[in-house]
């Protein structure tokens, strides 16, 4: 029969209130006494009720993390890398950290803010799906603070953690420029995420503060996949005639390497070719791949720490945070 809070305290020869303080440190007991009890829980495998001491504490010491990776995506390398951050800076304060996937689906996404709810997490990190989202004001009926990483939410307010796209694409375009690149083609996933909408508008601006003129045709938007990187690519060298090409996630980016690729395109002689976020694989291709770095880790322990305040300071005005992201100059441009 598994032991019981009173076998501990008869093994430490102390009172089951002790033995509670001990778990919950409610109270000061002396380190002799504490190693006590400590040591006859060991003994006897005692483990505490983790959800009966939430409930009297109203604290699990538990955060949530929902992050939206579909199958077809190579964005889980990045939230990985977010998660890993998180997980760090929260071990670091005695907290544990509970992983959710929405597969970008705010179906998916609500029922688990429902699971978390039930689980009496302290605080949620969510990177929020291209809907709106004024439903949290009514599912978040418990007291936790949430932050949003990586996207800006529409309908809602919260503290945000986010990459400053807009700059790192914005210096980007104006290096292809500066290297003599006039058509320049744009390849991004669907506009509505602050992530594509952000690097859309950096992308613009340089354009126009170059002397350019915005021409549409020069820009392919679709559901971000492989076979639509590929695709868009295929258009812009065909049909459009590009000399460089900007592809403003890194699945459209594996696309559009496939296509310069297959077609025999010396790069960056025949067109050149930037891409977003860095990963191992951009260095040992041929050429090695220019991209606009993302510090997904450092995003990561930023949005755990932003929580942890919030968790202290519920009061606080809400803000949102950027962090810098970096052209790195390769060979492919």
């Amino acid at each position: 029969m598994a032991a019981n809070i009173k076998d501990v305290a008869r093994k430490a020869n102390v009172s089951t209130a002790t033995v509670s303080h001990v778990i919950n440190n409610t109270r000061y007991v002396s380190e002799e006494v504490k190693s006590r009890v400590i040591q006859a829980m060991k003994e006897l495998n005692y483990r505490p009720n983790s959800v009966a001491r939430s409930l009297r504490s109203k604290k699990s010491n538990t955060i949530g993390l929902i992050v939206p990776v579909r199958v077809e995506d190579t964005s889980s390398f990045f939230f990985m890398s977010v998660a890993q951050g998180i997980e760090s800076a929260l071990k670091k304060h005695g907290y544990n950290l509970l992983l959710s996937n929405s597969n970008e689906n705010i179906e998916y996404e609500k029922e688990q803010i429902r699971i978390f709810n039930s689980l009496l997490i302290d605080g949620l990190i969510i990177t929020p799906t291209a809907e709106e989202h004024s439903y949290l004001n009514e599912i978040l009926t418990t007291s936790y603070p949430v932050v949003f990483i990586d996207r800006r939410p529409r309908g809602v307010e919260g503290d945000c953690v986010l990459s400053d796209g807009y700059t790192g694409t914005y210096e980007a375009i104006c290096y292809m420029i500066q290297k003599g690149y006039k058509r320049i083609g744009y390849i991004s996933g669907p506009m509505g995420l602050t992530t594509s909408d952000e690097r859309f508008e950096g992308y613009k601006r340089a354009i126009l503060d170059n002397g350019f003129e915005i021409e549409l045709s020069l820009i392919k938007e679709a559901e971000a996949t492989y076979k639509n990187g590929y695709e868009l690519a295929k258009e812009l060298v065909n049909e459009q005639k590009v000399t460089a090409i900007f592809a403003a996630n890194n699945v459209m980016t594996i696309g559009a390497l496939e296509f310069l690729q297959e077609q025999n395109l010396k790069i960056p002689e025949d067109v050149a070719i930037i891409g977003f976020d860095d990963y191992e694989w951009t260095k040992i291709i041929s050429p090695p791949l220019t991209v606009v770095k993302q510090y997904p880790y450092d995003l990561g322990i930023k949005a755990a720490e932003v929580l942890l305040d919030r968790i202290k300071n519920p009061k606080k005005k809400y803000k949102e945070y950027r962090l810098p992201t970096k052209l790195v100059i390769r060979h492919s441009c």
